[in-house]
């Protein structure tokens, strides 16, 4: 993830999961943690898929739901989640998706 200030500035970036091939055991609450603890204003999530196809599953949709909500609460605005992978990369914020 990349921690934002309120200018959109880089704050820090951290990774905050590893996965297996088929997924990561990924929870909110420790991804913001990190982020109340810095001050952040937004966030923009990212992770990589290993098949080499970018198109979000659906657990990356309901993932990324439940950040943004958790985000409203905390008023730390998800500004993007991009998955990327060697066939390129999507971004939810260019889909119109958040």
């Amino acid at each position: 993830m990349l921690a934002l200030d309120v200018r959109h500035r880089v704050l820090f970036e951290s990774c905050v999961a590893r996965g297996s091939l088929t997924g990561v055991e990924v929870h909110p609450r420790d991804l913001f943690r990190t982020l109340i603890r810095s001050a952040a204003a937004s966030v923009i999530f990212c992770h990589n898929h290993p098949s080499g196809d970018p198109s979000p599953s659906r657990q990356d949709m309901e993932l990324t739901a439940r950040l943004r909500q958790v985000g409203e609460l905390c008023g730390i605005g998800v500004l993007d989640h991009v998955v990327v992978a060697t066939g390129g990369y999507v971004s939810f914020s260019d889909r119109g998706w958040l």
